[in-house]
């Protein structure tokens, strides 16, 4: 029961990171056997990661025809965005009274590497960078509730992440954000670690906003314009 269990999320967490990657367009058929042939499965696990998604609003079924994406629209994603940017600023705030010296060295040597990257125009890079900022800014509020929540927002707007954080300007900015935010975390400054990530994760949204909602949600990629 446990193997089966195991592998059901295997397929689940698959197929899930299949539709945030843009891997299927929005309406696009899932279908149950193409899906299983691929992941070397039956269609059972199959089925059952799909109605899981169906849970999560990233997938509907409809009877008797089959499973389709939902995709996610510009609202979806500004809901996402500002739901998190309360959440963040709550861990960061917890962040800086809960820190340890090792977290907190981990955090500003990923400020160096990512002022390193930028330097050398290596924005793609930051991407990742900019991932671990933030897993660990999560683990370091040492909420396990939180660092759950907000590992799976961050993870539903990682394809949108990839296309606004290869922007220059943006990366740079995010780059500086992120510094103030350590600043804070060092000084222990609870409200102004929680000022700052809010900010942070708003200040996104209005990047968004001026980059054009239409192009961000149409782009699988996250490589930058020429």
């Amino acid at each position: 029961m446990d193997d089966n269990h195991s592998l059901g999320q295997r397929v689940f967490h698959h197929i899930r990171e299949d539709i945030l990657s843009g891997k299927y367009d929005k309406d696009e058929e899932l279908k149950e056997k193409a899906i299983g042939d691929e992941l070397g499965v039956s269609r059972t696990p199959v089925r059952e990661a799909l109605r899981q998604l169906e849970l999560e609003g990233l997938v509907t079924i409809i009877p008797n025809k089959g499973a389709y994406v939902v995709g996610f629209t510009a609202q979806d994603i500004h809901d996402i965005y500002e739901i998190r940017s309360v959440l963040e600023g709550l861990c960061a705030r917890r962040a800086a009274r809960r820190a340890t010296p090792e977290q907190l060295e981990a955090l500003e040597e990923i400020m160096i590497l990512s002022d390193f990257k930028a330097q050398r125009g290596h924005f793609d890079q930051l991407v990742e960078l900019d991932n671990k900022f933030h897993q660990l800014l999560y683990e370091a509020s040492q909420s396990k509730v939180l660092e759950h929540v907000l590992r799976d927002y961050h993870h539903y707007v990682e394809r949108v992440r990839k296309v606004t954080l290869t922007v220059p300007k943006r990366s740079i900015e995010s780059n500086e954000e992120h510094r103030q935010i350590l600043m804070a975390l060092k000084e222990k400054d609870e409200k102004r670690a929680e000022k700052l990530a809010n900010q942070h994760i708003m200040n996104t949204i209005k990047n968004i906003d001026s980059y054009g909602w239409e192009d961000v949600l149409s782009r699988h990629s996250g490589e930058p314009e020429a």
